[in-house]
């Protein structure tokens, strides 16, 4: 006799990958705080950006010592990074790029004090923090020196936000083609359209309803923009984990990783958008 047919599994449901309860939890949680702070007291919003620097050189330097023992020194980094969001709130781009230059000195003075053995790749490590968490973060005190400061800061979240969801959807839900398989496998070509569309959506949008003197067709270009910035920054960062052969920077945020598994998309996001809107509609 015949075996009887053994019934077809039921088909797998794709998994999110991720804690959705924790991270919706938290992230609406961030987003109560950053917004508060940010149409409350612009002062407090600097603190937020600078406590997030902080911990995140917290995060990235402990990993390199752990994973690779490159001593990045945190002291002057945590000092430098903050005193450098300050400064691009206070005096521009010329201030943040002199806290730039006082901060890399500081971790090149600070690391004579230890023995001489790994002193260039302690150094360029720290160099290289300096630049990749504070210097980028000031772009978005920058931002909020505008007149319409706090809606270009939310403008910029929102977009960085909305092109990380429509990335996530899309990809999860239609995602076939792999974009970088060998950095993060879990990014899709179809994601990646669907982060541009969303992003370009919303930056329509925000451009012609939050931002002072902007247009919707400027809009487009922001979100295109934020869309391929986030991605790239994400993309960088997973090329740093991969390397150091860990999952996520830190476990501070849960659902979300660490810090720093947050801030990937937006550190490179800030300039750019800062830039795009000093462009279109100047920095006042």
């Amino acid at each position: 006799m015949t075996s009887a047919a053994q019934p077809a599994p039921a088909p797998q449901k794709k998994n999110a990958g991720r804690d959705l309860g924790a991270a919706i939890g938290v992230g609406v949680g961030l987003g109560v705080v950053i917004v508060a702070s940010l149409f409350v007291v612009k002062a407090v919003f600097i603190g937020v950006i600078a406590v997030a620097v902080v911990v995140g050189l917290w995060e990235l330097t402990s990993r390199l010592a752990e994973r690779k023992d490159i001593k990045a020194p945190l002291v002057p980094l945590a000092v430098g990074g903050a005193a450098m969001v300050v400064a691009g709130y206070v005096r521009g781009p010329e201030g943040a790029w002199v806290a730039m230059a006082l901060t890399a000195l500081a971790v090149l003075v600070w690391r004579m004090t230890e023995p001489p053995e790994g002193y260039l790749k302690d150094v360029t490590a720290g160099v290289f923090a300096a630049f990749y968490i504070p210097f980028l973060a000031t772009f978005v005190a920058m931002m909020l020196t505008a007149d319409d400061g706090a809606w270009r800061v939310l403008t910029f979240l929102l977009l960085a936000v909305v092109s990380d969801t429509g990335a996530y959807a899309v990809g999860w839900r239609f995602g076939t083609h792999k974009l970088a398989p060998r950095i993060s496998p879990g990014k899709t070509r179809e994601g990646l359209l669907g982060a541009v569309a969303f992003a370009m959506v919303a930056g329509a949008l925000c451009m012609q309803f939050l931002i002072d003197d902007g247009t919707w067709w400027q809009g487009l270009i922001v979100g295109f923009a934020v869309a391929a910035s986030a991605t790239l920054g994400d993309l960088g960062e997973s090329m740093i984990k991969r390397d150091l052969g860990i999952k996520d920077m830190g476990t501070l945020l849960p659902g979300h990783g660490g810090i720093m598994d947050r801030l990937d998309s937006l550190l490179p996001t800030a300039p750019v958008v800062w830039l795009l809107l000093v462009l279109f509609v100047g920095s006042g």
